[in-house]
């Protein structure tokens, strides 16, 4: 058995009840930085991300920009709706391409406790997490109140309905919806209008 962290050990004692897959070797310099990041994410995500005072800029300019400075990789003309929650803590997994659009309340979430070795009598809370990356494709559209879960790729196009929980990968140019979301059609291809006979 690997030997834990005195660090670790506090935060147990203290009632942090972090996993020892993710948190048992770690230094007090990783827990002060971690913290330090937190807080000023959180407070960019808290008050710039909905302030009233700068609501014109909000959707194509501010919410953008607050979320390429906690680490997020965000393309151009990108339009983020209000009450959006993203993994702060795994910012840097999220990847928006140009022109996507995500509607309010959206929740992008790149971490959820891995299942795989889970048994009945385990701590659930012990368990560890699996990471994956978001990303959503140039031009797609998340609708309003969608979760995203780790893993997923929205393709370049696509649309998400209102409400949807995508838990896989959704193809490009198609429209998906649901809980879980599935693709409910195909978006067609425009014919050309201006052909002369």
């Amino acid at each position: 058995m690997k030997k834990l962290s005195m660090t670790y050990r506090f935060l147990r004692k203290v009632g942090l009840n972090y996993s020892e897959t993710e948190y048992g070797d770690i230094s007090l310099y990783t827990v002060i930085k971690r913290v330090c990041k937190t807080y000023k994410d959180g407070f960019l995500l808290k008050y710039g991300m909905n302030s009233w005072l700068l609501s014109p800029l909000l959707p194509r300019k501010i919410r953008p920009a607050i979320l390429r400075s906690i680490g997020c990789k965000v393309g151009k003309g990108v339009f983020i709706g209000d009450n959006v929650k993203v993994d702060a803590g795994h910012a840097d997994l999220i990847l928006l391409e140009d022109h996507v659009h995500v509607a309010g309340g959206c929740r992008l979430l790149c971490h959820q406790r891995n299942l795989s070795n889970y048994f009945v009598g385990d701590d659930y809370a012990k368990l560890g997490y699996r990471l994956s990356p978001i990303l959503l494709k140039k031009g797609c559209l998340i609708g309003m109140e969608s979760f995203i879960l780790p893993g997923v790729t929205v393709g370049e196009g696509a649309i998400i309905g209102a409400g949807s929980l995508v838990t896989k990968d959704i193809p490009a140019w198609t429209i998906a919806t649901g809980r879980p979301a599935k693709v409910v059609k195909q978006i067609p291809v425009r014919k050309d209008e201006n052909i002369d006979f």
